[in-house]
């Protein structure tokens, strides 16, 4: 039997001063993205912006459904809209915040794992990673790669052969 490590790094920010300006900007695009969610159901609130390397920025925000597994979540919408208008320009950077009970929450919030496998499908797609930006209140975290918070990943190498 062997034992293996998987090892995540996390940086953590108590205060947006420590960002700069485009990580900011961004989290307040998120922001105002997630009050605009449609989530009559839940009342949570998720909101993403995704800066493309060509300098676009993409809003998302969650929208749900009496039936919960058709509706979609902030990151997918902002990924899956990307990919529509800009089929080949890669993503950069995702900030992802949320919103409930007419207030940002205190902790960071993290992509479910549907949308981590939409990322990293995106990032396998264009030989990109995508740098997330979470951000809570409180807190603030950044993430290098999808990887990061998907370290076992089901990739195209499974269906090879």
């Amino acid at each position: 039997m062997k034992i293996k490590e998987i090892k995540t790094v996390i940086k953590e920010y108590n205060d947006e001063s420590e960002l700069s300006a485009e990580d900011n900007n961004l989290i307040n695009i998120a922001r105002e993205a997630s009050k605009k969610a449609y989530a009559p159901y839940s009342g949570f609130k998720v909101g993403a912006a995704l800066l493309l390397v060509n300098g676009e920025i993409i809003e998302g925000n969650n929208q749900e459904n009496v039936s919960y597994p058709a509706g979609l979540c902030a990151e997918r919408v902002a990924i899956f809209y990307a990919g529509a208008k800009y089929p080949d320009v890669p993503a950069k950077t995702l900030a992802i915040t949320a919103y409930k009970d007419q207030d940002f929450i205190d902790e960071p919030v993290t992509p479910c794992g549907s949308c981590r496998q939409t990322l990293f499908e995106h990032e396998s797609r264009f030989n990109s990673h995508i740098r997330l930006i979470l951000a809570g209140k409180k807190k603030i975290r950044i993430v290098d790669k999808i990887n990061d918070l998907l370290p076992l990943v089901f990739d195209k190498t499974y269906l090879e052969g």
